[in-house]
């Protein structure tokens, strides 16, 4: 065998051996839509007229903003952040934290406000996670947020609107 088919096995078993623990590593959460939350089916010619381009893309589309380019990842001040799609409140400031990676991130979130799907995009499955009113996909649920929750519910900035209280 070849030094470099030998290496690239190698490689291969070590990718093979982490791949389980990124999906066994994922939140398996059960929730369901607040019974007062009515949902809102538009139109894509609706959605188009309602949205930016870049908030159709993230919120019909489900694509990702680029990291850091949101003014939302650094916005600490107090109040509410709603969905941009039909506002509906999804996070308060008190439920916001900084976790580096360039996207508004949370550890909690309102209940009843949010439902959650598997995403196999890249391969391996996430938790992504989508407003209860209006279905706008939002961003990605990871289990390596802070306490108390230990979730990071990370979300794209163009998908929310601050509301300063």
């Amino acid at each position: 065998m070849k030094r470099r088919s030998f290496l690239g096995l190698i490689g291969l078993g070590g990718v093979a051996a982490v791949v389980p623990g990124m999906v066994l590593a994922r939140p398996e959460l059960n929730l369901t839509r607040s019974p007062d939350i009515e949902p809102l089916e538009l139109s894509a010619a609706e959605w188009r007229e309602r949205l930016t381009q870049q908030q159709y893309a993230v919120l019909r589309e489900e694509e990702t903003e680029r990291a850091g380019s949101s003014p939302l990842d650094k916005e600490y001040g107090e109040g509410e952040y709603h969905c941009a799609g039909c506002d509906l409140l999804l996070f308060t400031s008190a439920m916001k934290y900084d976790s580096g990676t360039g996207w508004p991130s949370f550890f909690e979130h309102v209940e009843g406000h949010l439902l959650t799907k598997t995403d196999y995009f890249l391969v391996f499955p996430r938790t992504e996670y989508h407003c209860a009113r209006c279905g706008g996909h939002q961003g990605h649920v990871f289990e390596d947020g802070p306490q108390p929750t230990g979730l990071r519910w990370c979300n794209n900035g163009v998908a929310l609107k601050f509301v300063a209280a």
